[in-house]
């Protein structure tokens, strides 16, 4: 049964007690992920990593506390996006996204990086000073979000939302399969780097000329099995009584079913191939593209100003342009368009390599 909103509202304060109260579901959970990633930001202001090996072990716990509340942060700002808005404007809504997205790696990565190098830290001559101030900066600037997490309005879902009365015990409960499953997998697919290194010695010496994909097909098994012994601990757990079974299909198992019940079997694969596949061409590419232009003969300024300044504009104008186009024709021919344009800029990228270091024909792969 769909049940009302004040229904809603009191399920959502045990989901974070008064927070969710005062600011709603997914406004409450901005501001608590936007605090961790300031916390875990102003706890690396306060660590010299260089000064002993806790040090960089605490270095090390501080960016996983990063790593963690701003994917949780991710989650919270999609939610919100596809809730407070209809399908038609989802489009460019994401292109937004995306433009704050760029404007924040630009200010988080070259932006920290000539502020520490301007209070005087280099490759030669580190300074913890320097980092230390530069963290603090850096910090500060997340109250742009948390500031906007306070102002935006909570959305208002009516009777679209179906809340699920679980318990504060079920959620901790949860949370810690979660946990639990992660740490097994973490362990496993560790320790199995030390079984894959003889086994890629192995593999080398019998693939012959094939050699080189060894590392790949090592790395790829020790992946699957690592995932395949942390499914195996999570199942254990859960037959063990660990969480409750309705919150689990309600989170997971139902929602895969869904997709696949809705779509079938054939459309639904292809839908998940065309996800996995879309952009690997450019996320491949975008990894080695900067050791590309070093062998091309480009400076590190020439790659800094066109690749990064100039590049960045044109994702942001990309970002807005492909969102008006998607409203403007729909999602499944820009889509295509898309998929052309992507595979197009390899052909660029072969050109540029028999160009050299042309900076008008850099601009133009840009």
């Amino acid at each position: 049964t769909i049940r009302s909103s004040s229904a809603a509202s009191d399920v959502y304060k045990r989901q974070l007690p008064w927070l969710t109260q005062k600011l709603g579901r997914r406004r409450a959970w901005m501001v608590v992920s936007q605090l961790c990633i300031m916390g875990a930001i102003l706890l690396m202001a306060l660590i010299d990593p260089a000064s002993s090996h806790s040090q960089l072990t605490a270095m090390a716990w501080a960016a996983v506390l990063l790593g963690f509340s701003s994917a949780t942060q991710d989650i919270v700002i999609d939610a919100y996006r596809i809730e407070s808005a209809d399908a038609d404007l989802q489009a460019m809504l994401s292109a937004t996204y995306i433009a704050g997205y760029r404007i924040g790696m630009l200010v988080a990565g070259a932006g920290s990086l000539a502020l520490a190098g301007y209070l005087g830290t280099s490759v030669e001559h580190y300074s913890y000073t320097a980092w230390r101030i530069t963290y603090f900066g850096v910090a500060f600037c997340m109250l742009v979000g948390l500031i906007t997490a306070l102002v935006i309005p909570e959305p208002d879902l009516g009777d679209r939302v179906k809340p699920k009365d679980y318990s504060t015990t079920d959620y901790a409960r949860f949370f810690a399969l979660f946990l639990c499953a992660a740490s097994v997998f973490v362990l496993v697919f560790f320790y199995g780097g030390m079984i894959g290194n003889s086994l890629k010695s192995v593999l080398k010496e019998s693939l012959g000329q094939f050699g080189r994909i060894a590392g790949f097909l090592v790395e790829t098994l020790r992946l699957f099995i690592s995932l395949g012994v942390a499914l195996v601990a999570a199942r254990g757990l859960v037959a063990l009584g660990l969480v409750n079974r309705e919150m689990l299909n309600d989170t997971y198992i139902d929602p895969v079913k869904d997709f696949f019940t809705r779509y079938g079997v054939k459309i639904a694969v292809l839908l998940l191939l065309l996800i996995g596949f879309y952009r690997v061409s450019d996320i491949v590419l975008g990894v080695i593209s900067t050791v590309f232009y070093l062998d091309l003969g480009f400076s590190k300024t020439q790659i800094a100003g066109i690749v990064k300044t100039f590049g960045l504009l044109m994702t942001i104008a990309g970002g807005f342009l492909g969102g008006m186009l998607t409203v403007r024709y729909g999602v499944l021919k820009i889509l295509f368009l898309g998929g052309v344009l992507a595979a197009a800029t390899n052909v660029l990228f072969m050109i540029l390599a028999g160009a050299g270091p042309n900076l008008l024909m850099l601009k133009a792969v840009v």
